[in-house]
């Protein structure tokens, strides 16, 4: 008897550890790991490491935006693109986020069984992916407007889980 419990005990051990290294590997946004093509840094850019960094995000947001046919984002604001940040913003969106349903969808399945709290540069551009669907279920018809409003949906109850994560683990 003390074997079996032995071996159930390692066997549940080894099981917690493949599934926390698994996913201290896993990456969200796969992208984000590339090598720039200028340089030897990663393509890792964050936008908000401040107060005044999410304010101006805010402001990216409601500037009016540009999505091209080639789905490239882009801040129509001239003052505003001209920043460090705008840049940076440029990165994230057309570099980093995913475009295609079947990329989105995956983030959607990804983040609906993450198992901790996201860490910021993984809110900040599932935020982005979220704004970037609600454009396109705005700009889509028919089937794909309802395809595209299922992702969002997707993507907002995966945000509002992460928001109420603490809570989540707490017995009903």
């Amino acid at each position: 008897m003390l074997w079996k419990t032995l071996v159930l005990l390692l066997f549940y051990y080894s099981a917690h550890a493949t599934v926390t290294h698994r996913w201290s590997r896993a990456m969200l946004f796969p992208a984000a790991q590339r090598f720039k093509r200028s340089s030897a840094a990663f393509l890792n850019p964050v936008l908000q490491n401040s107060l005044e960094d999410v304010v101006l995000l805010y402001e990216f947001l409601l500037a009016e935006l540009d999505i091209d046919k080639g789905q490239r984002i882009s801040i129509k604001d001239e003052e505003l693109a001209s920043l460090r940040k705008a840049a940076e913003f440029d990165t994230v969106c057309n570099e980093i986020i995913p475009k295609s349903i079947t990329e989105i969808r995956r983030l959607s399945s990804r983040l609906a069984s993450y198992p901790r709290v996201l860490k910021k540069e993984d809110f900040e551009r599932t935020v982005l992916t979220m704004v970037y669907t609600a454009y396109r279920a705005a700009q889509s018809q028919g089937h794909q407007k309802d395809t595209w409003a299922e992702s969002f949906v997707n993507l907002y109850k995966a945000l509002k889980n992460d928001l109420m994560f603490p809570h989540n683990k707490q017995p009903s």
